[in-house]
This record gives C-alpha cells, structure tokens and sequence, in this order.
C-alpha cells in the first residue's frame, strides 16, 4: 500500500486520480481550496483518505504539506495537480500574475520539498500535471504556456539530479491535451477526453515510471508538431 499526495484534487483530474489510487487500495492524501469537495472524497473512503485545505498561492504551504505527510504516516508519491489557466483577448496583468503563482511559484515549493523529502528518504515517485501547451508560446494564455514550460523544464532537471545523487527518485511529466474540465476554456477544441480517461492514463504512467506521457496518447503527434512548425506557421495557431 502506498501513501500518495495530490496537490489539488477537489475536482476535475486531481479528484478522478485520487479514486484510481484509491480503488487501488492505496492511501491519499489530498489538498485543495475547497473543503466541501475534500470532505466528499474522505467520506466516500474515510480509512483511506487524508486532507488539508489550503491555496497554493498562500504563504504556509509547507506547514500543510508537513501536516499531511504527517497525517499518512509518510509519503511514497507526490503528484502536483493543481493550476489555473484564463483566456483573454487581451493582455490582463492580475490574471498572468495568479496563474504564474499557481502555476509556477507554488509548484515549485511543494515539489522541491517533495524531492528533498524523497532524497533523505531514498526513494519516491514525483509527477506533475503540465500540459501540451508546454511545447510553444501561445497567444491566448502566454503565462499559462510558460509556465507549463517552466513546470516539464524543472521535471526533466530534477530526473537528472536524481539520477547524479544516486536517487531512486521517478519522475514523470504529464502532458494533457484537453481534458473535459472546468479549467478547458475556449472555442475550438478537440480531441477532448473525460477526466475519468485521463486520470487512468495518468495512474499507469506514475505506476510505470514513465519521464514523459501525452494525455491522452495521441497528443504526442500534436505535440511533435507543435515543436517542429515554423514559426511563420505556428504564430497561425498560437
């Protein structure tokens, strides 16, 4: 039985990862916003669920994360789900600023304790939910793409820290296309899978081991594509 935390679990991805643990017979840990969501999950599975209400752009993340391991007796896998992403014609400077928070200042907080904590454990499992859009800039939501640049960037740096320290650290980068959730924003998407699909692509990646993964796999080709356009093609798009 492993004991797992998913940052950001109240709804959408994090919560339908959250049950494929669970139905695995594992424990979890998780976090969110919003109690009331956090509250549904402990009741469905109250001997395997734990949780801590915070945001993760508030200035005590540690203290909550501490707690939480605290709670599980422990922690075998971290996975960083929490984001936030808003679509505008223009450019609008409060909602860059939170989603760079979220996105980029809290993630690295909580996941660098993580890998700390796993480090002078010796082993432990690291994923994160980046996104596609990871791959290029795009127009519509320049924070959000770079961050989730900034998010596979340090996953992929933190692999090969594990690897130079000797640790038995995996690390996987989540790389969704769209996924049916209240986050999915904007005309013109396609490909979309449930959160249910998603997550269980996710739940056999982190059990794997995977470095990198495409939700759901046929992503991978538009990432591929997204990477190798010419820019005079790709500014069309982004």
């Amino acid at each position: 039985m492993k004991k797992v935390i998913i940052i950001g679990a109240t709804s959408g991805i994090g919560k339908a990862l959250a049950i494929c643990y669970l139905q695995a017979g594992h424990k979890v840990g998780i976090t969110g916003r919003r109690m009331n969501l956090l509250q549904e999950l402990k009741q469905q599975f109250p001997n395997q669920v734990e949780l801590e209400c915070f945001d993760v752009t508030g200035t005590n993340n540690i203290e909550h994360f501490t707690a939480l391991i605290q709670k599980l007796g422990g922690m075998d896998v971290f996975v960083y789900n929490s984001g936030t992403a808003d679509v505008h014609k223009e450019l609008n400077e409060a909602n860059e600023l939170n989603t760079t928070k979220t996105n980029v200042l809290g993630f690295v907080e909580l996941t660098a304790h993580a890998f700390n904590y796993f480090a002078k454990q010796g082993h432990g499992q690291i994923a994160a939910t980046s996104s596609v859009a990871a791959n290029r800039g795009n127009g519509w939501v320049p924070a959000y793409s770079a961050s989730k640049a900034y998010m596979s960037n340090y996953m992929e740096s933190l692999l090969i820290k594990a690897q130079r320290l000797k640790k038995k650290i995996s690390v996987t980068d989540i790389q969704p296309g769209f996924v049916d959730t209240a986050m999915a924003k904007g005309d013109g998407q396609f490909w979309v899978a449930t959160a249910e699909k998603a997550a269980k692509q996710m739940f056999a990646a982190i059990e794997k081991g995977k470095r990198r993964v495409y939700v759901t796999k046929r992503w991978a080709l538009f990432g591929w594509l997204m990477r190798n356009a010419p820019f005079f093609i790709y500014k069309k798009m982004g």
